[in-house]
């Protein structure tokens, strides 16, 4: 077998796994300050896909103006999810929001399958599609961009939550009770984590809509997000960064390996699997902390 086929694989695979840690960075993001798992991600980062097209389609505005507009407009629809369908279920078991957040999935996406429909639509930013040169290796240079600007979210959320905004949010997801004990509005925190993961999920929808266009399909990402979150530990912004590139490398070495026997579909097996061990092996994640629970 090529080494360097191989070579190229993985490290193509470790910047789409980058671009996987962005919709995990969504799912942290509310566990890290609520401990809520959020499975809705997948279906806002195809919200956000629909609405910047909305806005640069149907609008006739440039996509340097959409997409601003689009994040703006995720914020303010983050908070009113998290006011009109969750802030009700404070205090109650958890399964009931994690069922919750599914039905949030289900309805964003059938609506968005009834408004827009299921035909895809590109949503070009510019990227070329010419390749990079890594010396002999080819490199997607869309997956490239992906990467960096991953990088960069991680580097603004580390920052975020050593403000006191972000400690206000830590306070919250360790105890409810003591937040409330000591005056911090834990329903604001809340709202905030949400309208944050909806903005990162914005920065997703652009980045993931400009490789394979903005349809339903961009809800499978949820499969992705919980991965890599679970992976790297549900309340660990830096292990869901570190994860995506491993599952990305993992993925990557499968397609080479995997799919001639398979006939295809080793990503789906390579996710699904990870999923699964991880949990049986490893519920807290890589670099999540040991208190967490089993969902």
């Amino acid at each position: 077998m090529d080494i360097l086929l191989l070579l190229e694989s993985a490290l193509n695979g470790a910047l789409v796994g980058l671009m996987y840690s962005l919709v995990a960075m969504g799912i942290v993001l509310i566990y890290k300050s609520s401990s809520v798992p959020n499975l809705a991600q997948g279906a806002m980062v195809m919200l956000a896909g629909y609405i910047i097209l909305a806005f640069a389609n149907q609008l006739h505005l440039p996509l340097w103006v959409a997409i601003p507009l689009g994040i703006v407009t995720m914020f303010i629809i983050g908070v009113g999810i998290e006011r009109v369908a969750l802030r009700r279920l404070a205090g109650r078991p958890i399964i009931m929001i994690l069922m919750m957040t599914l039905g949030i999935e289900i309805f964003l996406r059938a609506g968005s399958m009834t408004i827009w429909g299921g035909t895809s639509r590109p949503l070009p930013i510019g990227i070329s599609d010419a390749p990079l040169f890594l010396g002999p290796l080819l490199i997607n240079r869309a997956y490239a961009v992906g990467a960096g600007v991953a990088v960069a979210m991680f580097v603004l959320l580390v920052l975020f939550f050593r403000t006191r905004i972000g400690v206000v949010l830590r306070a919250i997801s360790d105890d409810y009770t003591a937040a409330w004990s000591v005056g911090i509005s834990v329903e604001r925190g809340v709202a905030l984590s949400w309208a944050i993961s909806a903005v990162v999920a914005t920065i997703a929808a652009v980045l993931w809509g400009s490789v394979q266009g903005v349809d339903q399909s961009l809800a499978l990402l949820l499969l992705k997000g919980v991965t890599v979150a679970v992976l790297g530990g549900l309340d660990s912004i830096g292990g869901a960064l570190l994860a995506g590139i491993l599952l990305g490398i993992v993925e990557g070495l499968a397609s080479i390996v995997l799919d001639p026997l398979l006939g295809g579909a080793s990503r789906e097996l390579v996710d699904a699997a990870m999923l699964i061990l991880t949990i049986m092996l490893r519920p807290h994640g890589l670099f999540g902390r040991h208190d967490i629970e089993r969902v």
